[in-house]
């Protein structure tokens, strides 16, 4: 690239030129009004900072460790669908930036590249599952991620159907010829294809996921696998209890980055619950709006011990491929380190709640 971004705002008017409108609209867009796709944004805004004085922040760290695993920065790449519709090496290159940052990647079970071919990149990784209908497939992929070194199993439990995302459906969504859902073309014929008047994508989540997924279902797939359970989508102090007590060992708070119900309650506002219900007994994680390091310290001194970053990273992505997803993360690696020496903060064991009103 010969411009030089300095933010993650710059990345999508860029991504945008360089995608299909179906690809941009698929990427960006949220349900019905975009209320809560908003909200994710602004809600950032009505905290603010407290910082610190005369603290030596000479030397910082923003290592952490989620899960056992240790990671150079509270930043993990979020699961995102069809990685290939912004770059041809589309999940593999996102791969490639995690491990070169020292982050996790959490694929999709949407993915464009099979989880066995991203595995294939030395890096930290989560394998996101959708629950299928068919519980055979379901644990055919949980068996399939373990035995490709998946680190954890992340469960997405607020799409029992899918939001009604209005530019899916008048663009009439559809994967390109030549793009497939990798991870089930050798279990299954499933795919993402034309429907008139409709977004493919939500028939499939109509014909295809369960809708009748309850808190069992946890336990089941707990006893399919030994890898630990995170579960993605909850936006409730009551809840995230419950999905402790069935065995989660991480929480991520999330709204689906706007995609679900819209009207829901922003993610940075549903944490500030979750934490004061779950306090030690799982990790908290939160995602939804994340653009400045800032907001990432917000995030920390609210009580989520990381984040994980979306949309930023597909317009990085689409803009340089791993370049592009590796500077993303590198901009907001940057300006949360200053953030925390603005506020008196040397390492992230610094960062409290005391930090934010």
């Amino acid at each position: 690239m010969t411009v030089k971004l300095i933010n993650l705002f710059e990345y999508e008017p860029l991504a945008q030129a360089r995608l299909s409108p179906m690809a941009f609209d698929y990427y960006a867009s949220g349900a019905w009004d975009e209320v809560t796709l908003k909200d994710n944004r602004a809600a950032f805004n009505r905290y603010k900072l407290r910082p610190r004085m005369l603290v030596d922040v000479s030397q910082r760290d923003l290592s952490t460790t989620i899960l056992g695993e240790k990671l150079s920065l509270p930043i993990l790449i979020a699961p995102m669908a069809f990685q290939c519709l912004a770059h041809p090496e589309g999940e593999v290159a996102t791969a490639k930036a995690a491990r070169d940052l020292g982050t996790i990647m959490v694929l999709s079970t949407l993915a464009t590249k099979t989880l066995e071919t991203v595995a294939t990149v030395d890096s930290l990784r989560w394998f996101q599952l959708y629950v299928h209908r068919d519980r055979n497939l379901t644990k055919a992929l949980v068996e399939r991620a373990y035995k490709a070194g998946y680190q954890a199993l992340c469960l997405t439990v607020d799409a029992p159907v899918l939001g009604r995302r209005e530019k899916d459906r008048r663009n009439q969504f559809v994967l390109p010829p030549g793009m497939e859902l990798a991870n089930l073309a050798s279990i299954t014929d499933l795919e993402i294809s034309y429907h008139p008047g409709e977004s493919g994508l939500f028939t499939y989540f109509l014909e295809q996921l369960n809708p009748a997924l309850t808190w069992q279902d946890l336990e089941w797939l707990q006893s399919i696998s030994p890898l630990p359970l995170v579960v993605k989508g909850i936006l409730r102090g009551d809840d995230a209890l419950r999905a402790v007590e069935c065995g989660a060992k991480a929480i991520i708070v999330s709204n689906h980055g706007g995609r679900q119900l819209d009207g829901a309650i922003a993610s940075i506002d549903a944490l500030i619950d979750v934490v004061a219900a779950v306090g030690d007994r799982a990790e908290i994680l939160v995602d939804g709006g994340i653009r400045r390091g800032t907001d990432v310290l917000k995030a920390l001194a609210l009580g989520a011990k990381a984040v994980l970053l979306g949309r930023p990273i597909l317009w990085g992505l689409a803009v340089d491929g791993q370049l592009g997803v590796q500077k993303v993360l590198e901009l907001l690696r940057d300006e949360l380190d200053l953030a925390m020496a603005l506020s008196g903060c040397a390492t992230l064991k610094d960062v409290d709640p005391s930090m934010v009103k």
